[in-house]
């Protein structure tokens, strides 16, 4: 019994022969790492003295989690493509969802221009209705004429008739009586004025084309910033201690009761003034807020070391980057000088765009896709923050709020 001892029990197989020596009929119990092969305990006394021989348990185990290191890298190496396809197919339908979208873009402007083209070729058809009905006129005119020749002709054999029989007929003759005819002297068949009619229907075409360029660009450029699209909260620990914010710090207007509020040094107490939360100091960021209802406000980000005490003067030598409305329709841009702006339409939301490395600040209507005014050439050497003013309440008349808005990204 002793000498089992010294045996390794292995599992049981179907084919016994499988685990058995063929050459000294003894278990193979061993594992020669040398030669890479099962051997019994004759065979590691004898044939592979020398070798590295380990119990084939051991290597067992050993293969075995080598084997399930291999399965899990395997495995991951597999998740690894499956998220590879994941991310080609994701690649291809934002390619196609990018192509419709610039297809259906340059449909928008074709048909456009188609539009323009067949109005200029409505205006070319006009030429030949002129044309057709001066034509018309003329025929009429030229049939009374040779109505008039006939009678007049009539009339001329008669008076050659006649005089062959002056005597004769001398009583009887009216020499003054004359065929009824039309008195034609004033009248004209004046040819139909074409001039311009080419030259607008072009110039027409041009401002299309000029007109549909400039959306697309618009749309194409705005998107562009977009992508830096940030969160911005409002910081109410900045706020006026009249302005009412709310719950989420997404929106505030001017309220008519001051408020008691610790007067942080940070807190704008005379300036109607509130900053976003958020800082920046390199990069790029972008934001819209809702102006919708309001006849004032300013816009725009100023630096962290603002006047919170006092007057805040808006102008990029005093470290702030705004435009603002004032009388529901005045727009201006806060430069140094300041720049009357002229808007085709009223915005309702504006978008804020930076480029701290730039030096740019750009302001844009959202809704019409187009850019309001840019900063450029700026130097920023401070922390930038998001800068509001909902302006005063004047009476109800401005008192909607300004309200930061979520940005879309196609």
């Amino acid at each position: 019994m002793s000498s089992l001892k010294r045996h390794q029990l292995i599992d049981p197989v179907e084919n016994l022969e499988d685990r058995m020596c063929t050459k000294h009929d003894k278990p193979l119990e061993l594992f020669c790492k040398t030669d890479q092969t099962c051997v019994c305990m004759l065979c590691s006394a004898l044939d592979h003295k020398m070798h590295d021989v380990v119990p084939l348990k051991e290597e067992y185990e050993g293969k075995k989690a080598e084997l399930g290191k291999t399965e899990v890298k395997v495995q991951q190496m597999i998740q690894k493509r499956r998220l590879k396809i994941q991310e080609i197919k994701q690649s291809v339908d934002l390619s196609n969802k990018d192509a419709d979208r610039k297809v259906a873009e340059g449909v928008q402007v074709f048909t456009s221009l188609m539009e323009s083209v067949e109005r200029g070729l409505a205006e070319l058809n006009t030429i030949k209705e002129k044309q057709k009905t001066t034509e018309k006129q003329a025929e009429a005119f030229i049939k009374e004429l040779e109505q008039d020749i006939y009678g007049l002709m009539k009339r001329r054999t008669e008076v050659e008739h006649l005089s062959r029989h002056l005597l004769q007929s001398f009583q009887s003759l009216n020499i003054h009586h004359q065929p009824p005819t039309k008195n034609w002297t004033k009248v004209r068949v004046p040819p139909p004025s074409y001039e311009g009619t080419v030259a607008r229907a072009v110039a027409q075409l041009g401002e299309t084309l000029s007109q549909e360029m400039k959306k697309l660009l618009g749309e194409a450029e705005l998107k562009r910033v977009q992508k830096y699209a940030v969160d911005v909260t409002l910081d109410a620990d900045t706020a006026n201690p009249y302005f009412i914010l709310s719950d989420d710090e997404k929106q505030v207007r001017y309220g008519n009761v001051k408020k008691n509020l610790p007067n942080y040094p940070k807190r704008f107490s005379k300036s109607t003034s509130v900053l976003g939360k958020q800082s920046f100091s390199s990069g790029r960021f972008y934001f819209e807020v809702q102006v919708k209802g309001k006849t004032d406000w300013d816009l725009g980000v100023t630096r962290e070391s603002i006047n919170r005490k006092g007057r805040v003067p808006l102008s990029p030598q005093f470290g702030n980057w705004t435009i603002w409305l004032r009388d529901r329709n005045e727009y201006k841009a806060l430069d140094d000088p300041s720049v009357r702006l002229s808007l085709k339409s009223q915005p309702q939301k504006v978008g804020v765009f930076v480029d701290y490395q730039e030096g740019l600040v750009s302001f844009y209507d959202v809704d019409a896709a187009a850019l309001i005014y840019s900063f450029t050439g700026c130097s920023f050497t401070e922390k930038l923050f998001p800068y509001f003013s909902p302006g005063l309440n004047y009476g109800g008349t401005n008192s909607a709020p300004l309200i930061i808005s979520s940005v879309r990204v196609d």
